[in-house]
């Protein structure tokens, strides 16, 4: 989708003003014609022409070094200065004890040689015609000349570069972790005197111009320099300050011309708008305690409930400071310990729902501005939840002002169009081998953690980037330098990242979704696997298997479930190889998948007592837990962007209202026990810490399993996946507990449920069963999960 750039005014002078009614140009007109004038300034003598080549490549926006030829330079007889300003009528330069008019030389060139050695600090005065539109060739009439207006300005070109040599040098080697420092656009003081710094990498461009509001998009007379190897374009522009709308003029290696977006923007216009914007943050954090305690406890020995959110349609029309109010409240009434926002880097199709990114360092501005993201994270941190943000580093799409070929050739996609093309998506794939691209990524996943304090970090898609031939044929494929499938430099970028994210970013987790059985996705990066790699190095891996395996298990009608048994309990056998999330996310409830209350069999009642019993199953499963937004309420719909959840499900005036309030009050007490029980959580990755009471009750469609505090302290979980009621029913278990008492049950009334319980303790017979010495005698509600501990 592509957009024009916005054609606000500019507050800044640098330029005559537009009539209102009057649309700026996107291609770059013809300079105006040179008029004739009288020699000039006393003292001021004419200066060397410039050679053809010189102005042609000026003009062209084809330079390499504009500041070589622009500006002030000292030369034999005085100081030569020479200035490119398209439409002026005149130009004077102003400097303490000195006003001297150059001559002009046509086509927006003005230059002389003053009678001085070095170089002072000066302005320009630019006469421009008042009525005169940027766009067209002003008119040379005695009339006209009358009618002009005059305004004083910096000279870019008398400014030495703004970017340092270290930062050159990160940026060559790949390796600069800050990068969002060193590139974009950035607001500052330079040499006394305020502006924007805009820096931008297009190695293979013959030249790069800045157009703006603040020049009408027209980037003529604001042509960048190359910083030599690194591929870097620099130039500093006083006056232009935060809010201006900007983008890159870029001449690609065949002399034609490309209008990009900045890579780099850390703003954006409201899509299908385009243009970036300059920006600085003004936000104070008040989130200090959260920020200094968040990693005390590694993740994956606490408490880690998540529920995912797609902001822009959580509740549609609310803003980022409007969200800050109500998503905290209702997040911390639910007890999740986190929230997991799908991608908000901006992004021009909004049914992409952010898995699409244009603008990797600019939060969307759909909901405001990145300063009014910050207040979201910090309004979550103070409530005492976490945020994670999905991060897509796998692809991107091809829009003509977006990354796609960003300097006329192929720069961060592969260069091979077999690589660089995703089967699937209709994107691009990022080059993984290439170190800039690295480092653009890399510096990403920080810029996230560090700028917006985000505590975690959800990568997308991971099996697309690992695998060479994934999505494709045989044949579509070229195999790597051992004759492999996997993609090296793939494994060594995201290796480079978690490494990168965990040492500068204490506390913050990082998520695969990985959906094959790659060996060591949250093993450490230094610590080599059977298959000859090194860990990948992430915190956390969403379990795809346990996922598809159990909503198929519950699909079925409860009389066919005994031979699929099998798909409930296999996940125990892989459960310890990595530290695994249990997702239930956006992607199950979409596109013809039915919302998670309307995969399961029977009539209503049976399909909110499914519901339930699969979540109290899966709190107490090992593993951390993910929940989409709509499905703690058991909403029937399947979920869509453009109107969010069914919150009217929840309107007491709603007839069914308690059954789908019931659900919710189910999923508050889910995480009100599970965060209060350490055995659910404290050893998820310990195999100590889960053991079967039974497994193979196929017949009754029942699975029972304890789970183990790091001090023993054990939790009782039983799931019965039959509409029956199975009274006195044996279950053996550990003969140190004294009796036990039921803390959770999904059948309770207060959840909508049949109201079966095991009211007072049970205690332990000496009746082996199950191997082990002592059993229980309890009572099993229909379709319904309950969760018991030592009394």
């Amino acid at each position: 989708m592509t957009a024009r750039p916005s054609s606000r005014n500019s507050s800044d002078p640098d330029v005559p003003k537009r009539p209102a009614d009057t649309e700026p140009r996107h291609e770059q007109p013809a300079p105006a014609a040179p008029r004739p004038r009288a020699g000039g300034s006393h003292g001021v003598r004419a200066a060397r022409p410039l050679a053809d080549g010189d102005r042609e490549r000026l003009l062209s926006g084809a330079h390499h070094d504009p500041h070589g030829l622009l500006g002030a330079h000292s030369v034999r007889g005085g100081l030569e200065l020479r200035v490119l300003r398209p439409y002026a009528r005149a130009v004077t330069v102003l400097s303490k004890g000195l006003r001297a008019e150059l001559h002009e030389d046509g086509d927006g060139f003005f230059s002389g040689v003053l009678p001085l050695r070095t170089a002072p600090e000066y302005q320009l005065l630019v006469t421009y015609g008042s009525d005169a539109d940027v766009d067209e060739t002003v008119a040379d009439s005695e009339s006209e000349a009358e009618d002009t207006h005059e305004i004083e300005v910096q000279d870019p070109y008398r400014f030495l570069p703004s970017l340092g040599e270290l930062d050159l040098h990160l940026i060559g080697e790949g390796r600069h972790e800050e990068l969002w420092n060193a590139l974009g656009a950035h607001p500052m003081a330079h040499q006394g005197v305020t502006g924007t710094r805009f820096t931008v990498w297009a190695p293979n461009a013959r030249g790069v111009r800045v157009t703006g509001d603040f020049n009408y998009w027209n980037g003529t007379g604001h042509p960048m320099r190359s910083l030599g190897s690194t591929g870097v374009w620099e130039l500093f522009l006083p006056g232009v300050s935060e809010g201006a709308l900007y983008k890159f003029d870029i001449t690609r290696p065949d002399g034609s011309h490309t209008l990009r977006a900045d890579p780099m923007a850390r703003r954006t216009e409201v899509p299908p708008a385009n243009a970036s914007i300059v920006t600085e943050s003004h936000h104070v954090w008040h989130d200090e305690e959260w920020m200094a305690h968040r990693g005390d406890v590694p993740v994956h020995e606490s408490p880690f409930s998540v529920y995912e959110v797609h902001l822009a349609s959580w509740r549609p029309g609310l803003t980022y400071r409007q969200l800050a109010v109500q998503l905290p409240a209702y997040v911390k009434d639910l007890g999740f310990t986190h929230v997991e926002l799908m991608p908000v880097a901006e992004h021009p199709f909004g049914g992409s729902w952010g898995y699409q990114v244009t603008g990797f360092y600019a939060p969307t501005s759909r909901m405001g501005t990145p300063d009014d993201f910050r207040f979201l994270v910090d309004a979550l941190h103070r409530a005492g939840i976490g945020v994670l943000v999905d991060w897509v580093p796998a692809h991107f799409p091809k829009d003509d002002w977006a990354l796609a070929e960003f300097d006329g050739r192929s720069l961060y996609e592969h260069e091979d169009p077999a690589r660089a093309a995703h089967p699937d998506w209709g994107t691009l794939e990022f080059d993984y081998g290439r170190k800039e691209v690295r480092n653009f990524l890399v510096a990403n996943a920080t810029y996230w953690c560090e700028e917006f304090h985000i505590d975690g970090l959800r990568v997308d898609a991971v099996a697309s980037m690992l695998y060479l031939d994934y999505s494709r044929e045989h044949g579509e494929w070229t195999p790597n330098e051992h004759g492999g499938r996997e993609n090296l430099d793939a494994v060594a970028f995201l290796q480079e990242m978690n490494a990168t994210v965990y040492r500068r970013c204490p506390g913050v987790v990082t998520i695969a979704e990985e959906s094959t059985a790659w060996d060591g996705v949250t093993r450490a990066t230094h610590h080599v696997g059977p298959g000859g790699f090194g860990g990948l190095g992430f915190g956390l891996k969403w379990n795809m298997g346990w996922m598809h395996d159990s909503l198929g298990y519950v699909a079925h009608e409860p009389v066919h479930r005994k031979f699929h048994h099998n798909e409930m309990t296999f996940s125990m056998v892989y459960a310890y190889s990595e530290n695994y999330v249990l997702p239930i996310s956006h992607d199950e409830v979409v596109h013809g998948k039915q919302a998670l209350v309307s995969k399961m069999p029977g009539d209503w009642w049976q399909q909110r007592a499914n519901h339930r019993a699969y979540l109290g199953f899966m709190w107490a499963h090992p593993g951390k837990q993910l929940l989409f937004m709509g499905q703690e309420f058991a909403q029937g719909a399947e979920w869509s962007e453009g109107h969010g959840p069914d919150w009217w499900l929840l309107d007491p005036s709603y007839a069914a209202e308690a059954d789908h309030r019931g659900v919710r009050h189910l999923v508050g007490d889910l995480n009100a026990v599970y965060g209060a029980t350490p055995a659910l959580w404290q050893r998820d990755t310990e195999p100590e810490g889960f053991a079967w009471v039974d497994g193979d009750a196929a017949e009754d469609n029942v699975f029972a399993f304890l789970r183990y505090d790091a001090s023993g302290g054990p939790l009782l979980a039983i799931s019965h996946f039959s509409p029956v009621v199975r009274h006195e029913y044996r279950l053996g278990v550990p003969d140190s507990v004294q009796a036990w008492t039921e803390v959770l049950n999904t059948d309770a009334a207060r959840y909508g449920g049949s109201d079966v319980l095991n009211p007072d303790p049970l205690k332990p017979e000496s009746v082996p069963s199950h191997g082990r010495r002592a059993s229980i005698q309890l009572t099993l509600p229909p379709l319904a999960t309950l969760w018991l501990r030592p009394a």
